[in-house]
């Protein structure tokens, strides 16, 4: 069994962000999304992985490099075009051949993985076995329709009265059936080859199709307050831990401090995970705020946000709900005088607070 991983999007979504960075190597609690998915393929048991990239390959292959780290054998395939979730196993045809496949979105999150559904996959060989999720807004997912007996039905991209709120859930297994559905696939009217489409092929074509419907957490780290609830999901189970130097300074609760970090006079409510090199004075770091290396906090206060490496606060009295990009800098602008313009009739009364 091999895995295909699509991390080819452009990432509209989290822009100005992905302008410069690849949205799958957006961090979380310190760590890109993308590698949650590698560790997971890897603990499912696959060693051999493609990765579909696009614009942004050049930063995947320097982040992921051979895979070893992972345990994992990696081959790039590159896609010319984001093109839909069915285009990636188009161009992949020829590395997959007659292996069975998972195929993972580089940008999704899955606590737990899917071992135990790879190992239900191999043991029953369906055509395609689907991950499911129970979501209150299923216009923004393909949606899985099951007949009485939970058995998949039909398939739609985002709907507009959606049939279910069952989303597909980024992992998807196939045997090589899939290959000749999408070998004759016609764009949708989204100018896409929708993987919907394919697995729709499958059931009319008298195909097994089946599903699992999970309970964990899942989420598509598609905008900025995914990527903030996923960083806020991670950081729930982060150990403390206290490398750096820390100096009369009030640490509360779950906080890691990575070595060559220094927190000096500062006050930090976990939790709180402050990457190597980062320097935090006279601040105040609030709950599930990542903080990622060679930073630089000074005289400000900021939670629940994802800081990214070598950004630079300073005099800010309070940040909320931010992703910051790499080297950023927020200071506090100058003052500006200020003055009322007034244009009054006779006998007038003005009150002005001051």
């Amino acid at each position: 069994m091999k895995a295909l991983v699509l991390a080819g999007g452009s990432g509209s979504r989290l822009r100005p962000i992905t302008h410069t960075s690849a949205k799958q190597l957006v961090p979380v609690a310190n760590k890109p999304v993308l590698f949650y998915g590698l560790e997971s393929i890897s603990a499912a048991g696959v060693r051999e992985i493609g990765i579909v990239t696009g614009d942004t390959a050049a930063e995947i292959e320097e982040a992921v490099g051979d895979g070893s780290r992972f345990g994992l054998e990696v081959t790039y395939l590159r896609q010319e075009a984001p093109l839909g979730l069915a285009h990636g196993v188009l161009i992949a045809r020829e590395y997959l051949g007659d292996d069975d496949f998972v195929m993972y979105l580089g940008d999704n999150f899955i606590v737990g993985g899917f071992a135990d559904l790879a190992a239900r996959f191999r043991r029953l060989r369906p055509a395609a076995q689907l991950m499911l999720t129970h979501t209150s807004t299923p216009q923004a997912f393909g949606v899985a329709e099951l007949d009485a007996a939970g058995q998949v039905v039909g398939l739609e991209e985002k709907p507009t009265h959606p049939k279910s709120d069952l989303a597909l859930a980024g992992v998807y297994m196939f045997t090589p059936a899939v290959h000749g559905i999408v070998a004759h696939l016609k764009p949708s009217v989204r100018g896409e080859l929708e993987i919907t489409d394919a697995i729709q092929g499958l059931i009319d074509a008298g195909e097994r199709v089946d599903s699992t419907t999970i309970t964990g957490y899942w989420k598509d780290t598609g905008n900025v307050d995914d990527m903030l609830e996923v960083n806020r999901n991670v950081l729930e189970t982060l150990e403390p831990q206290i490398a750096g130097s820390v100096t009369e300074s009030d640490l509360v609760g779950r906080v890691a401090v990575a070595e060559g970090a220094q927190v000096v006079r500062s006050r930090i409510v976990g939790p709180v995970t402050v990457g190597p090199d980062a320097v935090i004075h006279d601040s105040y770091i609030g709950p599930f705020t990542s903080i990622e290396g060679g930073c630089r906090i000074n005289a400000s206060e900021i939670e629940y946000s994802i800081v990214l490496r070598g950004a630079s606060i300073e005099g800010m009295r309070r940040i909320e709900r931010s992703l910051i990009g790499r080297e950023s800098q927020i200071v506090p602008a100058p003052p500006t005088p200020r003055a009322h313009r007034l244009v009054l009739g006779d006998h007038s009364q003005v009150r002005i607070s001051t």
